[in-house]
């Protein structure tokens, strides 16, 4: 989940002069409209220790006006706030309608900690949880636009950040003996959190992980996002008024448009592209991992533990390749491609998970899933089929199936194959060469080239919110096939071996 916001992003001196002006200048304008809408913002800040809450809350207050902004930190309960209900100080602090409320440890801050220190356990953490997502569900249904920053940075980087507070005679005292002895758990920070984000990312209150290292970056990131959410629910409301004025409906106008101010590197482009294996190694190690996946899919039968594999990627990719290589060592009695495709009439009527439910396999048994339920927040994002509001509720819906299917104990793996496009443009054009291959080039696979930078944002953003440790993407470096088949059949076979208990081979 948080693999996106450990690349080390970061923004120029140079791009921030030229940016934070016109940002300042249209943060204003937005909180200007504001005074005039009916429905307050709330804004919060969560995430690691150093990685910018505190600076960027400040921030927010410095550039737009701090008569429209409410600001809260929340410390241990006072004894009056003790004696009552666990969310009665934070209904008092709420802001009031046309105006911003910004807070931070908030009513996130307890549940982490008492389960990252385990004075709860998972299941008490989960119903608190679940009081938060009621808690937003109230106040986002009576119009509150609730955005939640989580702040992020990797374990060297937040070291690296305390190390130069402390040099600094003026910002020493932000760091704390509480903030080493967090920094040392920080692996059940991490894991705690990725299970808090999963559970409380909603359609109407959803989660945005922003690393936090550069403060030049972190400060685009959050002000840009913040106008871009703060413009599109004025936009809504200016829209449905004018439809009530009119017609006395109440309508929804929702925009699929991009941020603003995007990271400027998505993870994709991390991913090392010109990696090759020569022929002979890849026979040898493809045969050698068709034999252990064999072994391990008798055994993964005989425990009843059943395994689904999700593949993901570019047109042209190699999905149907990289399927091929695993079916062989498989028994064919055992085990169902499902390759998807537009929803039918009977699945339109359903929930878009309904006929994933369906095709899941027996215990013991193989599906492999030719593209998936991503389908909603890829093509049917990108193309428009579903509103902004279904598509960025569904991370939340996904990662609650994901979490049902491991906790019932089946082996789930999920693929990206990644290509540039380059090959993917050259294995276009090799595959109308090809008389039986001439099929799978439709006129849409190429119209859909001209989106590439749209359907790599949507992948950067289905792999931070849905790259969990339940359930981790798979990032495959697709341009050598040969490389790409061999990853794919290690991932298989390890996925197996950890779901069946231990190694079955050496």
């Amino acid at each position: 989940m948080f693999e996106t916001a450990e690349i080390g992003q970061r923004v120029s001196k140079q791009e921030y002069r030229e940016r934070e002006p016109a940002l300042r200048q249209q943060l204003l304008e937005a909180q200007t409209a504001l005074r005039e809408a009916d429905f307050p913002v709330i804004v919060l800040f969560a995430g690691v220790d150093g990685a910018g809450k505190g600076e960027t809350a400040n921030l927010l207050n410095e550039w737009m006006d701090t008569r429209g902004i409410v600001t809260r930190a929340f410390d241990s309960p006072t004894t009056e706030e003790s004696e009552r209900p666990l969310f009665w100080r934070f209904w008092r602090a709420l802001p009031p309608k046309r105006r911003i409320g910004v807070f931070l440890s908030a009513w996130y801050s307890n549940p982490l900690l008492s389960r990252v220190h385990g004075e709860i356990d998972d299941e008490t953490f989960d119903d608190q949880l679940d009081e938060i997502k009621s808690f937003e569900r109230t106040l986002a249904d009576e119009g509150a636009l609730i955005l939640k920053f989580w702040m992020h940075l990797g374990k060297s980087a937040q070291k690296k950040r305390f190390k130069d507070l402390e040099k600094d005679p003026l910002q020493s005292w932000r760091v704390t003996k509480k903030d080493w002895s967090h920094w040392k758990r920080y692996g059940d920070f991490v894991s705690t959190a990725e299970r808090l984000i999963m559970r409380t990312s909603t359609g109407h209150a959803p989660w945005m992980i922003v690393e936090g290292a550069d403060q030049r970056y972190r400060s685009l990131r959050v002000g840009s996002a913040l106008l871009d959410a703060m413009n599109r629910r004025l936009a809504e409301q200016k829209a449905m008024a004018a439809v009530h004025e009119v017609s006395g409906e109440d309508t929804a106008v929702e925009s699929n448009a991009a941020p603003s101010f995007t990271a400027p590197t998505s993870i994709l482009s991390s991913l090392k592209m010109d990696r090759e294996l020569d022929k002979k190694k890849y026979r040898s190690r493809v045969n050698e991992l068709q034999g252990r996946l064999n072994l391990l899919h008798r055994r993964a039968r005989d425990e009843k533990v059943s395994t689904i594999l999700v593949f993901e990627g570019w047109d042209a990719a190699g999905k149907g390749g990289a399927i091929r290589r695993i079916t062989p060592a498989l028994d064919a009695r055992d085990y169902q491609v499902i390759s998807i495709a537009a929803p039918t009439d009977e699945e339109r009527e359903q929930h878009y998970l309904w006929r994933f439910w369906r095709q899941l396999p027996r215990a013991g048994k193989f599906t492999i899933f030719d593209r998936s339920w991503y389908g909603r927040v890829l093509v049917e994002r990108v193309e428009g089929f579903a509103t902004e509001r279904e598509w960025r509720r569904s991370y939340a819906e996904i990662n609650d199936f994901e979490q049902r299917l491991v906790e019932h104990g089946s082996a789930l793996v999920k693929f990206w194959i990644h290509i540039t496009p380059e090959v993917q443009e050259q294995r276009f054009k090799a595959r109308l060469e090809i008389p039986h291959k001439r099929w799978k080039i439709t006129e849409e696979d190429w119209r859909n080239r001209e989106k590439w930078d749209q359907y790599e944002l949507a992948v950067n953003t289905m792999i931070e919110r849905t790259s969990t440790r339940t359930a981790p993407w798979v990032l495959v470096e697709g341009n050598d096939k040969r490389t790409a088949r061999v990853k794919i059949l290690e991932a298989v076979c390890d996925r197996l071996e950890r779901s069946l208990g231990k190694k079955a081979t050496e």
